[in-house]
């Protein structure tokens, strides 16, 4: 069973730390699925993972290979059997889709107000229904855990 780690962004930008988070999961041998809810925001994340310090392979939805894609950006359902699911712009995560997956990450503007918000309600939801789930923050260029919830 997976747990939801949620990332408030105070200090690098999503643009900085996504790519770390993929290459991450990539190395513990995961598949990636970074859903969004806005086209736009995961072209901007497409164009900056192919010219980015260091190259991720990955794909966009909606291609012939969207299967074989080991990370996908997408707006809808993981179609490449991940085992991490990773939420960007407040996009929302299943209770189930965290209980099937190794990880799910949530990463979430800390100077957004709405997205405070969301990732708040997020977090409830999710806890709620039984999932493990760690809130980690920036500290002076440092990944800090804050809180932990075993679920339920």
């Amino acid at each position: 069973m997976g747990a939801a780690y949620f990332y408030h962004l105070t200090e690098r930008p999503l643009e900085a730390t996504l790519p770390v988070l993929i290459g991450k999961a990539l190395e513990a041998g995961w598949r990636v699925t970074v859903r969004g809810r806005d086209d736009a925001l995961l072209e901007r994340l497409d164009k900056h993972l192919w010219q980015g310090d260091g190259f991720l392979p990955h794909g966009r939805s909606g291609g012939p290979h969207d299967a074989d894609q080991p990370v996908l950006l997408t707006t809808g359902d993981a179609a490449n059997n991940a085992t991490c699911l990773m939420s960007v712009g407040g996009a929302d995560i299943a209770a189930a889709e965290v209980q099937s997956s190794d990880r799910a990450c949530v990463l979430f503007d800390g100077a957004d107000e709405a997205a405070l918000e969301h990732a708040r309600n997020q977090w409830r939801n999710l806890t709620e229904a039984g999932v493990s789930a760690q809130y980690w923050a920036e500290e002076a260029g440092r990944w800090t855990k804050k809180a932990e919830s075993g679920g339920g």
